[in-house]
C-alpha cells in the first residue's frame, strides 16, 4: 500500500513539474486526459497529492487496453469529443477525410505536389514556374482553396507523409489528372 501511495505521489509531482508553469504558477495546458488500463488514473485524479490546479484541467479519465503509443492513440480516440478543438484532432479529421476519398476511389483527391499544382491550374490562375512547396504555401489563397498543414506526429499524419509524400488535395468535384497529361502530350 505504501509503495502504491509513493507511486501516486511521484506521478503527482511529475505532473506538477511538467504542467505547472513556475513563472506564473499556473497550468501550462488547457486540459488533461488521464488514461491507463488499471485504476491508477482514477486514484491519481482523486488523490490529495495531485495538484488542485491540475485537477481542474482534467477533461476525461479513460480506460485503455494497451500501453505505449497504441494506448496513447486509443486514449485520443476515446477522448475525441473533448479534444475537438485541438489542432491534433483537426489534423486527424482532415487526413481521415482524405483517406476516405481514396478508399472510396471517388476521384475527388490528388496525391503529390505535381498533381496538386495541375489541379490548381484548372482555375483562372496560372501556376508560376517556381513550382515548389514554398510557392504553394504562399500563393494558395489566390486559387480559392484552403491549406492545412499536417505533421507526422499522429499515426494518420505519419502514414500521409510517408505514403503520399506529405502533400495532396481533396477536391470539390471529380477530376482525373491523367487527362491533363494527355492534353500536354497532344497539345490540346
Amino acid at each position: 500500500m505504501e509503495k502504491r501511495h509513493n507511486y501516486v505521489r511521484k506521478a503527482a509531482e511529475l505532473a506538477t513539474q511538467f504542467y505547472i508553469n513556475p513563472a506564473i504558477n499556473q497550468p501550462n495546458v488547457t486540459g488533461l486526459i488521464l488514461a491507463g488500463s488499471a485504476d491508477f488514473k482514477t486514484e491519481l485524479s482523486q488523490s490529495n497529492v495531485f495538484d488542485r490546479r491540475l485537477k481542474g484541467k482534467i477533461l476525461k479519465v479513460v480506460d485503455v487496453s494497451n500501453g505505449g503509443e497504441d494506448g496513447f492513440n486509443q486514449a485520443i480516440k476515446l477522448s475525441a469529443e473533448k479534444l475537438g478543438n485541438v489542432k491534433f484532432m483537426q489534423e486527424i479529421h482532415i487526413i481521415g477525410k482524405y483517406f476516405e476519398e481514396i478508399s472510396r476511389d471517388s476521384g475527388k483527391y490528388v496525391v503529390g505536389l505535381d498533381d496538386t499544382l495541375k489541379v490548381l491550374e484548372t482555375g483562372p490562375y496560372r501556376v508560376g514556374k517556381s513550382r515548389s512547396y514554398q510557392w504553394l504555401a504562399i500563393e494558395y489563397s489566390k486559387f480559392g482553396c484552403s491549406l492545412e498543414f499536417v505533421t507526422n506526429k499522429s499515426h494518420e499524419g505519419s502514414q500521409f507523409c510517408r505514403g503520399f509524400g506529405g502533400i495532396g488535395a481533396i477536391l470539390r468535384y471529380k477530376l482525373d489528372v491523367r487527362d491533363f497529361d494527355e492534353e500536354e502530350v497532344y497539345g490540346f
